[in-house]
């Protein structure tokens, strides 16, 4: 089971993110050439722009997303990177996603010595246990579990089973902002997780 950029886009669509025909990337992480000297993004709009999260918190976010997605998941960094970037557009939201992930971070380096994302994900596991994040309800200005379950596990299991490959997982067919077009209306079930078509590369959509 493979996720896509493509994927990502259909989840931030539902969102209302992307709006119509968008270019794939528009919602790409920030690269070397994207930033100038000083760390800061040079796009003016979206991932590229000034409201794209720092690399860490994006790393950050990629390793959490491998250990709450199904094992079976693929393609995990790239479609949680886009999602991530394409999140961001929403002000509040990115420095909610940005706060919690960065104290995620903190979390790691006192008690584990290394960064979140440095960790085996065996480690990453059972931090977030030991923080009571896989109990916690999930609350936006709660405790620190309950943001984390919230602002990181919440956010990241959103999208994966808001997407089209990983909503077919849990029977939903078409996810919101996914409409799977006519060919779906004409099957009579849906395809198993192990006969999905290929959903497109980087460049379908």
């Amino acid at each position: 089971m493979r996720l896509t950029r493509r994927d990502a886009l259909a989840v931030l669509a539902g969102l209302g993110v992307t709006g119509g025909a968008v270019s794939l990337t528009r919602f790409d992480p920030p690269t070397a050439e994207s930033t100038d000297e000083r760390g800061d993004s040079s796009g003016e709009d979206g991932a590229d722009g000034d409201d794209a999260p720092p690399t860490a918190v994006r790393e950050t976010m990629v390793a959490a997303g491998e250990v709450v997605f199904p094992s079976a998941a693929e393609g995990v960094s790239e479609f949680v990177e886009t999602y991530v970037v394409g999140r961001a557009r929403d002000d509040a939201r990115r420095d909610a996603m940005v706060d919690a992930a960065t104290e995620l971070d903190d979390v790691a380096r006192d008690w584990e010595g290394a960064a979140f994302a440095d960790l085996p994900a065996g480690d990453r596991d059972r931090l977030l246990r030991e923080l009571g994040v896989d109990t916690a309800d999930p609350v936006q200005d709660g405790t620190l579990s309950e943001r984390l379950r919230f602002h990181v596990v919440n956010e990241l299991l959103y999208a994966f089973y808001a997407s089209p490959t990983g909503g077919r997982l849990v029977g939903i067919e078409n996810p919101i902002g996914h409409p799977g077009g006519t060919e779906s209306y004409r099957r009579a079930t849906m395809d198993a997780p192990g006969e999905l078509p290929d959903s497109g590369g980087e460049h379908d959509g």
